[in-house]
């Protein structure tokens, strides 16, 4: 499926996605990824740094969920499709490649592999909080006064 511009708008805002794989025993396991980018409009990417849980998932099992919402609109996106891992080679180089082309600062030996999503569904995420009328403007106001407020300390 080829992910809508709003998608990739999301995708390349946020940055941080919450990757969901299934382990060996078929438990569900979540990651936060901070490298999650659009790879090309069918495909999501993410740098394997410090991941050899949600790599070694993906080796008995390449089916994967990634969740990436803007906390501050409350809005996102529900991504589901099958993962290939690359640890050298054309693919894995084009992946740091991708990565410096977005101002990753990542020493490329700290990459152990690039990990790369072809995209077979998406789906929108939106909290209920729009369920009563409200816009994505007092949505959006009411979040960043809590997230400026937990860095304050309140």
């Amino acid at each position: 499926m080829e992910l809508s511009a709003d998608m990739q708008r999301v995708v390349s805002e946020q940055r941080l996605g919450f990757v969901a794989t299934v382990t060996h025993d078929g438990r569900p396991s979540v990651s936060p990824k901070g490298t999650t980018s659009v790879w090309d409009e069918r495909h999501l990417m993410f740098a394997d740094i410090h991941s050899p849980g949600t790599v070694e998932n993906l080796a008995s099992n390449p089916n994967v969920e990634i969740n990436v919402v803007d906390p501050i609109a409350r809005k996102g996106y529900r991504f589901r499709g099958t993962a290939t891992v690359y640890a050298s080679g054309a693919e894995f180089d084009r992946g740091l490649a991708r990565l410096r082309e977005l101002g990753s600062t990542i020493a490329a030996e700290r990459v152990r592999s690039i990990v790369v999503i072809e995209i077979t569904d998406a789906a929108p995420l939106v909290s209920p909080a729009y369920d009563a009328g409200v816009s994505e403007d007092e949505v959006s106001e009411r979040w960043l006064l809590h997230h400026t407020e937990l860095r304050r300390g309140h």
